[in-house]
């Protein structure tokens, strides 16, 4: 009851009950990721192209798409990440997910965020003031 309670409330939590109603009448599995992510295909686009669609593990975070599942879902390659012997170059970095609004977020020094202080201004900044 909970989770048909968060599908028919939110759409950020897995899917939506209009999203499992499509995927139950015209979807098909395709593949899973190494989130959890769950990728389907089935009926057609305005343009005529096979639709493509992701549910997700958890709450629905762009960023949790790993690159090969992402070109597939936009149409950029034919072939699902599944259906490839892919190896990643010695240069790519494993995936992150998107850390802002976390703790672990970049904050450059001198934000409001940092513990530390804000560099000081040297002489060669002079504040603007009305009627100068």
């Amino acid at each position: 009851m909970n989770k048909f309670l968060l599908q028919f409330f939110t759409w950020w939590n897995g899917q939506t009950l209009g999203t499992r109603f499509h995927t139950w009448r015209k979807g098909t599995k395709v593949g899973e990721d190494e989130f959890g992510n769950i990728y389907y295909q089935g009926g057609k686009t305005s343009e005529g192209r096979t639709r493509r669609w992701v549910i997700y593990k958890d709450i629905a975070e762009a960023s949790q798409v790993p690159p090969g599942w992402h070109g597939w879902l936009h149409h950029k390659v034919d072939t699902a990440p599944v259906d490839e012997n892919y190896l990643a170059r010695e240069w790519q970095k494993p995936h992150l997910p998107n850390l802002t609004g976390t703790p672990l977020a970049y904050r450059p020094r001198g934000s409001v965020l940092t513990p530390e202080d804000r560099p000081r201004v040297t002489g060669d900044y002079d504040a603007w003031t009305p009627g100068s």
